[in-house]
């Protein structure tokens, strides 16, 4: 009787473990989902396009190819499935989407869209679900006020003024030397980055000393550039700033040159860091400036924009690509830091953790990174080189901008 209890009592014992090792089982994911709404279609698609899927695809595969996400709560890696939708450049279709992904998909992390409009417009719902958003595409005066608002946001493309102050300051002082006169003609896109922009530019541009002698806005989707060119070549401006996006950026650049309007300074916006513009414009890239811009020697980024080649055929762009793939690379920490998918302590190490990066380490100051990468460029000699902040490494600016060639 005592040997049959004893069997009771072991089978018993067998079954629990059994049953405790099944579920276990059960709870371990097959998959981390990943899910994105991003504009493959409409007038946004050609940035998303550029600068942010093909990071996405890049970093899901050199993940996936190692195992997936190491989570040490079960000691294995898990690899990543990826759910996306296309917001067609739409602020509600980006809105719903994302709404969908998190409570019918059931997404474990969200990756962000493309453009400063479409990250505002789904900010609230990263916010109300807890889920990172990992803005990389986006440049807005608000990013410290929506950081406290939102402290699951990381703005890393930073201000409007971060990247104004730094114009106004390089054309004061090629105004100073006589290089150039005080006259600036700007236009912008009507939509958050070309609104965000032009205002910080309204008050550094005076500050600086330099005249805003024209200022107008053209809506998204606008084509034909042509009339505005004609007003800024008659405004007398030496400099002429435009805060495009792509399109607008390519279709201004082809309607100068028709206009043979070649001011002293031209920078352009979203667009002339993509590699299709020195395949279009080839030496005529030559003295243009935008955002962002790269070091020649920096060897992470060098190796990344090989492997982005690589994989995809094409260079990446020369600003938020080499910005968002850091990103990734910081996501990727963190989770595995955190040792499994916990949004509030992903969130928490984003916040204070300091990260290796292909442009190097990277600490967030106030959900944002400080000195992180060139936040103005030029096109020299065929590399598109950053001329600010001024520090080791830096660029001197050319002025006169060469003109057109035929």
């Amino acid at each position: 009787m005592q040997r049959m209890s004893g069997l009771i009592r072991a089978a018993s014992v067998a079954a629990c473990l059994a049953l405790a090792a099944g579920t276990a089982s059960a709870q371990e994911p097959k998959s981390i989902k990943i899910g994105y709404a991003i504009s493959k279609t409409g007038p946004n698609a050609g940035g998303a396009n550029i600068t942010q899927i093909p990071n996405y695809q890049m970093w899901v595969k050199e993940v996936n190819d190692k195992g997936g996400l190491m989570l040490k709560s079960i000691g294995k890696r898990v690899p990543i499935e990826v759910i996306e939708y296309d917001d067609r450049s739409n602020s509600e279709e980006a809105v719903r989407a994302v709404e969908r992904l998190v409570t019918q998909d059931k997404v474990d992390l969200l990756f962000p869209p493309w453009g400063t409009g479409l990250n505002l417009a789904v900010g609230p719902v990263f916010n109300k679900y807890g889920y990172p958003q990992l803005a990389f595409s986006a440049v807005t005066d608000r990013a410290p006020e929506l950081a406290k608002r939102w402290p699951n946001s990381f703005w890393f493309l930073g201000t409007s003024q971060m990247y104004v102050g730094a114009l106004a300051d390089l054309l004061a002082k090629q105004q100073k030397v006589g290089k150039i006169n005080a006259n600036v003609a700007m236009i912008s896109i009507a939509d958050g980055f070309g609104i965000d922009l032009s205002k910080a530019a309204r008050e550094a541009l005076p500050k600086a000393g330099m005249k805003l002698v024209y200022d107008k806005s053209y809506p998204i989707g606008t084509q034909d550039l042509s009339p505005l060119i004609a007003e800024a070549q008659r405004s007398g401006a030496d400099t002429f700033v435009a805060f495009s996006y792509p399109p607008d950026t390519v279709a201004l650049t082809d309607q100068a040159k028709v206009a043979s309007f070649s001011p002293k300074v031209m920078f352009l916006g979203v667009g002339v860091g993509f590699p299709l513009y020195p395949g279009k414009f080839g030496a005529n890239t030559e003295g243009v400036m935008s955002l962002g811009g790269l070091s020649k020697d920096n060897a992470g980024t060098a190796e990344y924009r090989k492997k982005h080649n690589a994989m995809h055929g094409r260079d990446p762009d020369y600003w938020g690509s080499q910005v968002g793939y850091a990103s990734l690379q910081m996501l990727q920490q963190a989770v595995e830091r955190v040792g499994k998918i916990d949004r509030p302590a992903i969130i928490k190490e984003l916040q204070t953790g300091t990260f290796d990066t292909v442009l190097g380490k990277i600490k967030l100051e106030g959900n944002m990174p400080k000195d992180a990468f060139w936040v103005l460029g030029q096109w020299q000699n065929g590399f598109y080189t950053g001329v600010a902040p001024q520090r080791p490494g830096v660029a001197e600016l050319i002025v006169p901008k060469p003109a057109w060639k035929p």
